[in-house]
């Protein structure tokens, strides 16, 4: 990752160790990209997107802002993309977890001649929807390889325990373990939890394992989900598979402790530095990816990387 980064700032012109630009524009040119997501920045997982955004906005010298709605919320979302394009900005990124209710503000992003870059979710209608390409991974292939992981290691019933049901990459997650467990001769159900009340997700869960003994696996779908499992594991005896999506601080500890068995990373901290620099690179040079896709997950956090991660988690980047 290194080596890509330098190049990309070589080709730009500039080096590593250039001075920052001044703090109240971004940038040192009037190139202004804006992210609209549907993850708050105040999010563990979003904040690191954002970290990565800021990143490259310091080292390829535009202006970035950063919106999203408050809650998981389409119309908002839409709203906040139409506003941006009343803006006129040079770009856009956006994640796409809802493609249909998205496509409106999508298709006027193209008819203003905004370019515009997809990430984290939506990665399968990108190109239909006029995206330059997408940065993020396939939700439901690692959804998949988590299963298969859970499998292995003796799952038999397990729980999908999805923290924004009616989010396509979330759903496409759920959907991928169960097709996996189910091809190993395992079980697996969504269970729905509160995304903006940990307390309460944490007594679902706990409900839940209380009342089907025969679960012997979870699968959260990133920190905000795995922390309320992690409470409510420690309210109860007996051992029970545990692996999620994403990592945190929480979850590396668990991972080290071996309460977590792996964390699915997506490196959400490209997922906002490469659009940064690809759209920097699309209207300042002409260069575009020949492959519509860029993919920065799945990989997997375990007891035998774990160490390297802990302290990049720590400065915000991983």
């Amino acid at each position: 990752m290194r080596s890509l980064f330098g190049v990309v700032l070589i080709v730009m012109g500039w080096g590593v160790g250039c001075a920052d630009p001044p703090a109240e524009s971004g940038g040192t040119d009037s190139l202004r990209f804006v992210f609209v997501t549907h993850g708050q920045a105040s999010d563990p997982f979003w904040s690191v997107v954002q970290n990565g955004a800021r990143d490259a906005a310091r080292h390829v010298r535009v202006r970035v802002d950063y919106q999203a709605p408050e809650s998981f919320d389409m119309v908002t979302m839409g709203q906040l993309i139409d506003a941006v394009l009343a803006s006129n900005p040079d770009g856009l990124v956006v994640s796409i977890p809802d493609a249909s209710a998205l496509e409106g503000a999508l298709m006027a992003a193209n008819h203003a001649g905004v370019p515009f870059i997809s990430i984290n979710s939506g990665g399968e209608h990108a190109e239909r929807l006029g995206a330059l390409l997408h940065v993020g991974q396939s939700e439901y292939e690692a959804g998949y390889q988590g299963g298969v992981r859970m499998a292995e290691v003796g799952a038999t019933r397990a729980l999908c325990i999805n923290q924004e049901v009616g989010n396509l990459a979330l759903d496409q997650r759920c959907a991928g373990f169960a097709a996996a467990l189910e091809a190993a001769g395992a079980e697996a159900e969504v269970l729905a939890v509160e995304l903006a009340d940990p307390t309460e997700s944490e007594q679902r869960i706990l409900a839940a394992l209380r009342a089907d003994p025969t679960l012997d696996a979870l699968m959260t779908l990133g920190p905000t989900g795995a922390i309320p499992t992690l409470h409510a594991l420690d309210q109860r005896s007996g051992d029970i598979l545990f692996a999620t999506f994403d990592i945190a601080p929480e979850i590396l500890a668990g991972i080290e402790a071996g309460t977590v068995l792996f964390a699915i990373d997506q490196q959400q901290y490209m997922q906002g530095y490469m659009p940064v620099v690809l759209l920097s690179l699309y209207l300042r040079n002409e260069n575009l990816l020949a492959h519509r896709s860029l993919h920065t997950g799945p990989g997997f956090v375990t007891a035998d990387n774990v160490d390297r991660l802990r302290t990049l988690t720590r400065q915000g980047t991983r």
